[in-house]
């Protein structure tokens, strides 16, 4: 099997998965430098870097490097060490890289107004994929996100073809409460990495009202960032849209600290946009 091939593969298909690869030698090891192991998330493997417990203790490292999103480098001694002494007693030392392999992330932005088109153009600079939902043909469409992988302009076809994982971000910033609220309902039945909306807190507080009325449970909503983005102080379009960005990247890069309920923004009104701003 062609690792590089399958790295592909499983990058399209939305899944993550590890490479080591030996980087250096000293003495006789069982391998040989640039030997490479794929390791994916079920924990199945392709190629191999000399088998034994180095690579099982590479195994392990490999879902922890997934999980974090962070390489790791492993030096291994095997110079008579009683723990290798399942055929790897070779008086040698190797050096293992092992690297994440990750799907590139996607934003979904529901609505293709001001706010959008200003997220598709940092998300897209940042390294994210870019898909727009709108109904509307003239706001979703080549035209206005030249960038876009996919432009759907059906919120219903959307639902259909759609399949959030893990490198899937939703923003939600329609043109209207009713539509922020079709597409809140589902999203937070779905696998995605990220579900932003915009809003004020009272209008969010309101759209998580009535889908509790409508069955849903106030768990659901608990891993949704509303109102979405950093507190920069953002009034404009383009203001609101890094600040958007900034807070993708954070949860991207497992950098975001504390709460992301949005309690740190009790104390300030969130941007209220209208139909034409947003």
């Amino acid at each position: 099997m062609d690792l590089f091939e399958e790295i592909v593969k499983m990058r399209r298909a939305g899944h993550r998965g590890a490479l080591a690869t030996i980087v250096h030698t000293n003495g006789s090891i069982p391998s040989y430098e640039s030997s490479r192991m794929l390791v994916r998330e079920d924990g199945s493997i392709s190629g191999t870097i000399g088998g034994g417990c180095v690579e099982a203790e590479v195994w392990a490292a490999a879902k922890d490097v997934m999980q974090k999103e962070s390489p790791r480098k492993m030096v291994f001694n095997l110079n008579n060490e009683a723990s290798y002494d399942n055929g790897l007693i070779c008086g040698g030392t190797l050096e293992v890289f092992v690297e994440p392999i990750l799907p590139q992330p996607v934003v979904y932005l529901f609505g293709g107004g001001h706010v959008s088109m200003a997220v598709a153009k940092a998300a897209h600079a940042a390294g994210f994929g870019i898909a727009v939902v709108d109904d509307r043909e003239s706001f979703a469409n080549k035209e206005r996100f030249p960038m876009a992988q996919d432009v759907h302009t059906s919120y219903e076809d959307a639902f259909e073809k759609i399949h959030p994982n893990a490198a899937t971000y939703l923003v939600i910033v329609t043109r209207g409460h009713k539509e922020d609220m079709r597409v809140l309902s589902w999203a937070v039945r779905t696998e995605a990495r990220y579900i932003g909306m915009i809003g004020s807190k009272r209008k969010v507080l309101s759209v998580y009202k009535a889908l509790e009325e409508d069955g849903y449970s106030p768990d659901e909503f608990e891993r949704v960032y509303a109102p979405m983005g950093l507190e920069i102080g953002a009034l404009s379009p383009e203001e609101i849209a890094i600040s958007i960005v900034a807070e993708l990247i954070a949860v991207r890069r497992n950098a975001l600290k504390g709460s992301h309920k949005k309690l740190q923004h009790e104390s300030r009104p969130a941007p209220v946009l209208s139909q034409g701003e947003r």
